[in-house]
């Protein structure tokens, strides 16, 4: 993500609780487009699930993969990677956070939406 985040726990916390949002908003938007098309119920969680993921951790998982898998044989290269890390002591921890935020954020507002849609689906 490239905002200006806290270093630390912190910034962790914040990027997860920015992830929690947006798998808030994934799923506001999925839902009102599953119902007009009528999918089913499968559909409307796993592709916000997919979705907030992507968009709140996809940068920092494929850095945290390319530093696991990438060789950085000179130490100039790794400078160069770690500088564009925001706070590369705790990428991991962030990334865990963010999936998990996000996740849970489709799952809070699947809990919102389904319990305020439920009397609509028992006519």
């Amino acid at each position: 993500m490239n905002l200006p985040l806290h270093f630390g726990l912190l910034g962790t916390l914040e990027a997860g609780a920015i992830a929690l949002l947006v798998g808030l908003l994934v799923y506001f938007l999925w839902h009102l487009l599953a119902r007009r098309l009528r999918w089913s119920m499968g559909h409307t969680l796993a592709w916000p699930c997919v979705i907030a993921v992507a968009a709140s951790a996809g940068i920092d998982m494929w850095k945290l993969f390319y530093m696991g898998i990438v060789r950085m044989e000179s130490p100039f290269l790794a400078r160069m990677f770690l500088s564009t890390i925001h706070d590369p002591n705790e990428l991991g921890s962030r990334v865990v956070l963010e999936i998990f935020g996000a996740l849970a954020g489709v799952a809070l507002a699947w809990v919102i939406f389904s319990s305020r849609s439920a009397p609509e689906n028992s006519r």
